[in-house]
């Protein structure tokens, strides 16, 4: 069985999958790294991303992300030609790290910020969501991360309300509490989606 985890930014989805692989030896694929990795030199996406965008190049040759952020990702026409190459890279290199997990566990994770968004949820048997309040979202990523408050209320607009993420959820973990809640929180996931690994 395939689990998907999504939440918004600063909702804390990665600790609720850091947490499962780390107490109970659960395969997670993680979406964010592998969106690095397409992009890195001599990847397909990434000789793409340089030719159209030469000032995306770093010196070192690596891709400027911060760049791409600022200049592209606002662009509604430039963004949508970006996730054009990039989200079915990502998405076949998902497909491929899911595949090899497989028997390793009972159930496997599929840790993504953009499930939702970009259909990958049709790669998983079920969704949870973890879930925060949006002030809890923008102060934890502006401590985490260091961002201004702007941008992560920019990043936020462009990912699904919560609203709309709860409505899709099948499980939902509620993060609005302490950290112990969140423990708990994670220990009762673990036992439903056993649960629901042995009847999918």
């Amino acid at each position: 069985m395939i689990a998907g985890i999504t939440g918004g930014i600063g909702s804390g989805k990665s600790a609720v999958s850091h947490y499962l692989h780390e107490h109970f030896s659960i395969p997670v694929t993680d979406a964010d790294r592998i969106a690095r990795l397409v992009v890195e030199p001599g990847e397909p996406a990434y000789e793409a991303i340089v030719r159209r965008f030469p000032q995306a190049r770093q010196a070192d040759g690596n891709l400027d992300r911060a760049w791409l952020r600022e200049h592209v990702l606002p662009d509604d026409a430039a963004r949508a030609w970006l996730e054009g190459v990039t989200h079915p890279a990502i998405r076949e290199r998902i497909r491929e790290r899911l595949m090899s997990h497989q028997g390793k566990a009972e159930y496997q994770v599929l840790d993504s910020p953009l499930l939702l968004e970009t259909g990958q949820d049709s790669l998983c048997d079920l969704v949870v969501v973890v879930d925060a309040t949006e002030a809890q979202q923008i102060e934890r990523t502006v401590i985490r991360d260091g961002h201004s408050e702007a941008l992560v209320r920019s990043i936020m607009a462009k990912q699904w309300s919560r609203e709309q993420r709860l409505q899709a959820a099948d499980l939902i973990v509620d993060n609005t509490g302490s950290a112990e809640a969140l423990t708990a929180a994670i220990e009762t996931l673990h036992l439903k989606l056993q649960e629901r690994a042995r009847h999918v």
